[in-house]
This record gives C-alpha cells, structure tokens and sequence, in this order.
C-alpha cells in the first residue's frame, strides 16, 4: 500500500520464482512465491506475538507522545499470506510530530528511511499533507518490522486501519487478494517497483469497497492496538 519497499528496493537480492518448500507428507514440493528476497509465505500464528512485542519496544521508546499503535499489513489479518514483515502504524496528533518521532526512534536505534510520502489513492485529496509519513525500520539484531509514522485523522492514516479491518470482516475477499500477491510474485519476481505499483492498485479497489463497507456499518477503528 505504499512506497516503502519501492524505496528500499536497491540492493536486494533477487530470487528467480521463488524457492522450493516440501509438502507436509515430505513428497511433493510447490513454489514459495517470492518478489526480491520476500518469500509470500502462508499466515503464521506467531505474527501478533511478534506485532505485541514490537509495539512494547516502541511504546517504551515513545511513551504516550503517540496517539496510536496499531499493528497494519497482511500479517494483521489473520489467515492471509504475507512476506514475514510486520508492519506498524504509529499514530500522532500534530504533524511536526511525524519528524520528532521519527527521530525519537532513530536515536532509540530504529532505521530511518527518507520515504516522505504514500501512493495517490484515485478520488482522495492528491495533497502532500495527506500523503505525508515517516518510514522506518527495526534496529539492528530485530525482527524485520516496518514502522508507518502518520498523522491522526488524514486520508493515509485512515486508509490501512479500514483496510485492516474490512480484510478481517470479509475473509473470501483476503483470500482472493493473497492469491494476487501470489501471482504476482511468481510474475514479477525481479521487479520490486512494478509489483508495488500493481499491488498498490488492487488494495485501492479493496479499499474502495472497505469505504462502503464502512458507511453501511458506521465503521469505526476502535482503540489503539498498543
């Protein structure tokens, strides 16, 4: 849903098709989609664990200088395949907050990445502000952990907590979305930037179908995560 990976994608190491997993029975294998060195991988049990035990690193490092915690990406839907990375949104009221967060984290060891801003999501405000983020990620020895910094009450911050949760309502349609992620891992397996661009396009049209969701059902996002 963002340009993160896009903007990390120099360097990676590119892994043709994916890799090779045996079947349960030990006979058979099948392809582990894969896009740059992410294997898409079936859902794993251990990923709120793993959200938990970031989000207390975080509030420890943040205290109640954010508004929100919340765990955000396929690996917060439970049953959806994702790459193993846990994505989290941190949430702030003021928008010179984006900039002393971010910092508050990198001093705290967080990478920080100059990742300024997400896609433009067809019919919402294509301004800056509404756009605007922060983006890092773990620090050394960790867990891979993405870390969105957004401000409170913007489109983009809005966004991946309503998409979060229409993919928990509607679990046929996150089925059908991993198989998109699938394919087009197995079809674009060295191309990072293309398979952001495709895949960013069909979470809008989820995403388009989530706002009417929320509308028929007076969708809120509820209370922080951590």
């Amino acid at each position: 849903m963002t340009l993160s990976l896009r903007r990390l994608a120099t360097g990676l190491m590119v892994c043709p098709l994916g890799s090779l997993s045996a079947d349960a029975d030990g006979g058979r294998t099948s392809i582990i989609p894969a896009v740059g060195s992410y294997e898409i991988r079936e859902y794993d049990q251990g990923w709120p664990g793993a959200f938990r035990d970031a989000a207390s690193l975080l509030r420890m490092t943040l205290g109640e200088s954010v508004d929100r915690i919340d765990h955000i990406g396929s690996t917060s839907v439970p049953g959806l395949a994702s790459k193993d990375v846990i994505d989290i949104q941190v949430s702030v009221q003021r928008d010179n907050d984006l900039d002393s967060v971010a910092r508050t984290l990198e001093e705290a060891g967080w990478a920080r990445y100059s990742v300024s801003s997400d896609h433009v999501v067809p019919g919402l405000p294509p301004s800056e502000l509404a756009r605007r983020k922060g983006f890092l990620r773990e620090p050394p020895g960790y867990r891979r952990v993405n870390v969105h910094v957004r401000l409170v009450g913007q489109p983009n911050q809005r966004y991946p907590l309503l998409f979060r949760d229409y993919l928990r309502a509607h679990p046929h349609n996150a089925q059908a979305y991993a198989t998109i992620k699938k394919d087009l891992a197995l079809i674009l397996p060295d191309d990072l930037d293309r398979y952001t661009d495709v895949k960013d396009a069909a979470c809008d049209l989820i995403y388009f179908a989530a706002e009417a969701w929320a509308q028929s059902t007076g969708w809120s996002a509820g209370t922080s995560d951590g």
